[in-house]
């Protein structure tokens, strides 16, 4: 991808509204140079996809916008994973690889650790709540959901910074063009994170608990004797925990950041949600509709079809956009308004069919949290003027790259 390519790309993750809403008044499908695949913009086409996984494969959703360096390649070599995950799995293997992750995520177990999570936001709310302003990203944002997937997995809560920092580092890397030098010193941080892994869960397998881990050890080494995992079953287990720990805090992260961003950017229902607390489901709903964390995934034609009057041939790419679906007018009255006050509607926010998220519940109690700690602590709350919000240049975790925010 040539430098106007990488300019143009940057354009459009940091603002894709204006670009969707083009698409969804094109007829069929809209070509996007910046993504090399088809745009799916409206909502119906949307679902149409996700609702046929053998015509639309996953296995490109993972697909780097930025391939990394060879010198970059030769370290990650270093490291574990490189197998098929949920979010790129079809058929048989994406059922099996699921089966522990909604598990180890049943209704049961978000609620057994709600508390744990409430906890948390108290803890680090008190952190900065005298200081009069916080960068919510650093201070809250990417530290809520770390803390709180790490105590759902089993991880040692010491170990949850380096695991997120290596996740954010996964993303870069794989996502964002970087100069080769940076490209190696992401891959470093990477691989120490998989090792990291790794560790725990040779650790888990032999001392198996009642926490996720323990569910994707089993399921990935079912007669695996206690100590002895094969390398091929390290590698699987450490690239499955790698995308389930990312799926869990780098999502749940930014729609923190969104939903506190748009309350601020109306006051006027900021000042509804403090005075009627009653309505913050609603508003969490309407904050993943209005900015979708996960903007969208790449499936790949499986045979020759058309979709939405564009014929494709077998293994074409697309982008199932879910953050324009969100904005279809023919499915959400006044799309384009962020308005807490409306009956939440059947978005796509959190996917839908085989590869719906089985980590919604819980993202969206760990926002209903964040919402009613900051309307009860400061009702007062308002950006910071003289710091302008700049989103992160993104499709996969779209968050502003700082949120400073005073009271």
């Amino acid at each position: 991808m040539d430098r106007q390519l990488h300019e143009s790309l940057d354009v459009l993750q940091r603002d894709p509204y204006p670009g969707y809403e083009r698409a969804r008044r094109a007829e069929g499908l809209t070509y996007v140079a910046e993504l090399d695949s088809w745009l799916v913009s409206r909502d119906e086409d949307v679902r149409e996809v996700l609702r046929r996984p053998d015509d639309f494969s996953s296995a490109n959703a993972l697909r780097p916008d930025i391939m990394p360096s060879p010198a970059a390649l030769a370290v990650l070599g270093g490291g574990f994973g490189g197998r098929p995950v949920v979010v790129t799995a079809d058929g048989d293997l994406h059922r099996q690889l699921r089966a522990p992750i909604v598990r180890g995520l049943s209704p049961a177990r978000v609620e057994a650790v709600l508390p744990y999570a409430a906890e948390r936001a108290a803890a680090l709310v008190d952190g900065f709540a005298k200081d009069g302003h916080v960068e919510l990203m650093t201070a809250y944002a990417q530290r809520l959901p770390g803390d709180v997937i790490g105590r759902i997995v089993g991880l040692d809560p010491d170990d949850v910074p380096a695991v997120v920092h290596g996740g954010y580092r996964a993303e870069e890397l794989l996502f964002r063009p970087l100069p080769e030098g940076e490209q190696v010193a992401a891959a470093r941080d990477v691989v120490a994170m998989q090792h990291k892994l790794d560790a725990f869960l040779r650790d888990r397998h032999a001392h198996l608990r009642q926490d996720v881990a323990s569910e994707l050890v089993v399921s990935v080494a079912p007669d695996a004797r206690p100590g002895e995992l094969s390398l091929d079953q390290r590698h699987a287990l450490v690239a499955h925990l790698q995308n389930f720990l990312l799926a869990g805090h780098l999502t749940t992260t930014a729609l923190i950041g969104t939903a506190l961003l748009h309350l601020m950017r109306h006051p006027d229902q900021w000042r509804l949600l403090c005075a009627e607390p009653e309505r913050i489901p609603a508003a969490v709903e309407e904050a993943a509709r209005y900015d979708t964390a996960l903007q969208g995934f790449r499936r790949v034609t499986t045979r020759p079809l058309t979709l939405a009057g564009t014929k494709l041939p077998a293994g074409t790419s697309l982008f199932v956009a879910f953050g324009s679906a969100n904005r279809d007018v023919l499915r959400h009255a006044r799309p384009d308004v962020f308005d807490i006050t409306r009956t939440p509607g059947r978005h796509l926010a959190f996917g839908l069919g085989a590869h719906a998220c089985p980590g919604s519940q819980l993202a969206q109690e760990q926002v209903r949290i964040t919402l009613e700690q900051f309307t009860r602590r400061f009702p007062d709350l308002r950006l910071a003027e003289e710091r302008p919000v700049t989103m992160r240049p993104t499709m996969i975790h779209r968050s502003p790259e700082a949120l400073h925010l005073v009271w």
